[in-house]
């Protein structure tokens, strides 16, 4: 015997009215993917599912590789936790030890930008569907990274830096 939640046909009605929910449901197509939801169609064809081979066919196991795997991990988090007390150094520190720790502070924020970002490039625009379009976000990423730890040098040593910006920002 199953059982189904029973709902009220004015309640489900109002909903939809007030929703919208029975215009969305008939616009959106069937098969969501990030990157066709953009409009931008998959290079490289893809198997029906999404799955290659048979049921019984063994799985293909990548090497291990822990700068990969865990270390990888365990640095991005070490990276995010770091952040929280380097935003408030510069401000507290002495003066002699403001732009050394500006410095720290503008590395591990690129640091962390960069590996948010390379994240969202291999969730979102996976090697296996796109090919070279996924290496190019790499490379147009690291690219963008470099130029903009320039940037950040250039401010650091040409101007009154990060901090120095933010305490101006934050007495005007």
């Amino acid at each position: 015997m199953t059982f189904r939640a029973v709902t009220s046909p004015v309640r489900s009605s109002l909903a939809r009215t007030c929703l919208g929910l029975g215009t969305i449901r008939h616009s959106i197509p069937a098969p969501i993917v990030a990157a066709r939801h953009l409009g931008i169609p998959p290079l490289i064809a893809q198997p029906p599912g999404g799955i290659v081979g048979t049921v019984n066919d063994a799985v293909e196991i990548p090497p291990p590789d822990k700068l990969h795997g865990s270390y990888h991990w365990t640095f991005e988090r070490l990276i995010a936790v770091g952040l929280v007390p380097l935003t408030v150094a510069p401000f507290v520190s002495d003066a002699a030890l403001a732009p050394a720790v500006d410095s720290v502070l503008v590395a591990t924020t690129l640091v962390h930008s960069y590996f948010g970002l390379q994240s969202c490039i291999i969730d979102y625009i996976p090697k296996r569907e796109f090919g070279k379009v996924h290496d190019a976000c790499m490379w147009l990423l690291l690219g963008g990274t470099i130029v903009t730890g320039y940037g950040f040098y250039k401010f650091e040593t040409e101007d009154i830096g990060l901090t120095g910006t933010i305490a101006k920002a934050w007495k005007a």
